[in-house]
């Protein structure tokens, strides 16, 4: 039997922080990170495309919060601790620079998640954390005030334990066993399957700014979206899947979505397209792409609108100009199921919420025992707020397990 001041259960991006935080503000604390893979830090590795996502140039709490559709409202105070301008000045102390893309996203410098994965790695070395891994947990008990964990390796003792094993059902399970409610993880991040004649033939075509509404639902977001071999993704529909993450999951991903390309009201483009007819009575509707659309999808859904290749403007007629323009701010698509998105899969789920004390991410039913990261019932949108929540849980966490 091994023990240790502080044991830190899983050894992604939460328990890495946390370790590093814990052993830099209490150096004489003697603490271990078990990870059940061979290696750490998986997540840090892909997310991002490989540049690892880090967080997201959102510098206010109350707008920061808005992005996760479950813990927005116990985020807010969390946030006002520590917040992305801490977790910059955080990396940037640790010779880890990050810069901030266009769309808010924030990356290393380097554009390598490597950077990351080998700050976490020399940190915890330093400061003298010791990392195990091929150390998979079986049991968790409580004798007396001592934590007992049991691992596939070995037992190991401590005051006070961390849990950021992510959404693993075989921590929630033995979470449940001490009295936790787990909710039940769904997919949160997914892309739309979608079989359809007017995108069949041109994946890799993006709008920049529809509307996206799920019919006979308060669902609805908005952003660029892409065409993809076997249906839609980018922000609107990933923005979607986050915040229908439960309903969605209930129609079994099958459900219809009404897509406003132009973002304007059947009635005013209908207004535009009787101009069109006047202004541009010779031209060919299928060649030339109005609204700024990309003229591949403004040829499919002409296409769809019962106009021919060679149909002119003044050659429509008030049918096909009100068929163009449903297809233009109401088309309707069928979606058959999902798929996930890239590697990044994140779940919505997991220790309900109620449960743990916000200001310290303790258990409110275990003392001694912390959360930090996806083991809680916490999810984002995509752009680096799911690591921003690691960041922050984890800093905290450690900061009260120090107190």
């Amino acid at each position: 039997m091994k023990a240790y001041d502080v044991i830190i259960v899983g050894g992604g991006a939460a328990g890495f922080f946390a370790a590093i935080n814990i052993a830099e503000q209490n150096p004489s604390l003697k603490i271990v990170l078990l990870e059940r893979g061979k290696e750490g830090l998986q997540k840090v590795k892909i997310s991002g495309g490989g540049r690892c996502n880090v967080t997201h140039a959102e510098f206010i709490p109350s707008e920061l919060v808005q992005n996760y559709p479950r813990g927005e409202k116990e985020l807010l105070g969390p946030f006002h601790q520590f917040m992305t301008g801490d977790t910059m000045e955080w990396f940037e102390k640790r010779g880890v620079p990050l810069k901030i893309e266009d769309d808010g996203r924030m990356f290393p410098v380097s554009n390598s998640s490597q950077t990351i994965i080998d700050c976490f790695l020399s940190e915890a070395k330093k400061k003298g954390v010791a990392v195990l891994y091929n150390h998979s947990v079986k049991s968790i008990k409580k004798k007396q005030d001592l934590w007992e964990l049991g691992t596939t390796e070995q037992v190991f003792t401590a005051r006070k334990i961390l849990i950021a094993t992510g959404s693993n059902p075989k921590i929630w399970n033995l979470l449940e066993r001490l009295g936790h409610t787990i909710l039940q993880p769904v997919p949160s991040l997914f892309t739309f399957d979608i079989k359809d004649s007017r995108i069949k033939d041109i994946p890799g075509v993006v709008a920049k700014n529809v509307v996206i509404k799920v019919v006979d639902s308060h669902l609805e977001s908005e952003g660029p979206l892409l065409i993809t071999h076997v249906g839609m993704s980018a922000p609107a529909i990933l923005k979607l899947s986050a915040f229908g993450a439960l309903e969605l999951a209930k129609h079994n991903y099958k459900f219809q979505i009404k897509i406003n390309f132009i973002k304007q009201t059947f009635k005013d483009c209908l207004g535009d397209l009787k101009e069109f007819k006047q202004e541009l009575a010779k031209k060919t509707v299928f060649k030339f792409a109005q609204y700024e659309l990309p003229k591949r999808l403004w040829q499919q859904l002409v296409l769809a609108s019962n106009m021919s290749m060679t149909t002119t403007w003044a050659d429509t007629n008030k049918q096909q100009l009100e068929a163009l323009a449903a297809q233009l701010t109401e088309a309707v698509f069928k979606v058959t199921g999902k798929s996930t998105f890239k590697e990044e899969f994140v779940t919505a789920g997991g220790v309900d919420l109620k449960e743990v004390n916000f200001k310290t991410f303790e258990s409110k039913l275990c003392e001694g025992m912390y959360f930090a990261g996806e083991i809680l019932n916490v999810d984002a949108i995509t752009g680096g707020f799911n690591f921003q929540n690691a960041w922050t849980s984890a800093y905290i966490a450690a900061k009260s397990i120090i107190e």
